[in-house]
């Protein structure tokens, strides 16, 4: 077997290039007949304001993405920098990752991670094919506080964070880019 796919691209090599992308952690949540369930995801990203929408991207295969698309619902746990065993715990297959970790229920019954910088709570909007990969896009129906933290972030293979801001500073257009007036400066 090759690390090459049909269009020629180095699978090995994709992986690295696209390591250089920092990218914030997250944990998303489901809970069924079975209990509940998660698992740790990078491809995560807000996606619109107005309907509030995000976006995640499980493996196609994977036993979670099952129970939640199942369900219909899910919670997006945002971890916090001093979650990296979180991180390790819900990125690990076969992990007993509820007896591990502390949570509560969001409105649908999600788990909440205890700890998280912040979550939303959401339901299956739409699903689309993604190679091997499925995005699916939730509607957020209720957010929660957010922690005075700062995120846990993946870089070059490697857990990271960002270096607070000052508070005197304003802060930058990328810092406010959802919230920026005019978003269609950046399209």
């Amino acid at each position: 077997m090759t690390a090459r796919d049909a269009g020629g691209v180095d699978s090995r090599r994709f992986r690295r290039v696209f390591g250089h992308f920092g990218t914030g952690i997250t944990v998303i949540t489901t809970v069924d007949a079975e209990g509940p369930a998660g698992f740790a995801c990078q491809a995560f990203a807000p996606l619109s304001l107005d309907p509030p929408l995000v976006l995640f991207c499980p493996q196609a295969g994977s036993d979670t993405w099952r129970r939640v698309r199942a369900s219909g619902f899910f919670c997006v746990n945002i971890l916090a920098a001093d979650q990296r065993d979180v991180s390790r715990l819900f990125g690990t297959r076969g992990a007993d990752r509820f007896t591990a970790a502390d949570w509560s229920a969001a409105p649908s019954g999600a788990p909440v991670l205890a700890g998280a910088l912040t979550w939303a709570d959401c339901e299956v909007e739409a699903v689309h094919p993604g190679g091997d990969h499925v995005i699916v896009t939730g509607r957020v129906t209720t957010l929660g506080p957010c922690r005075d933290a700062t995120p846990l972030l993946f870089y070059r293979s490697r857990y990271t964070t960002t270096t607070p801001a000052s508070p005197y500073e304003p802060p930058e257009v990328v810092d406010t880019l959802l919230s920026w007036p005019r978003h269609t400066d950046w399209i």
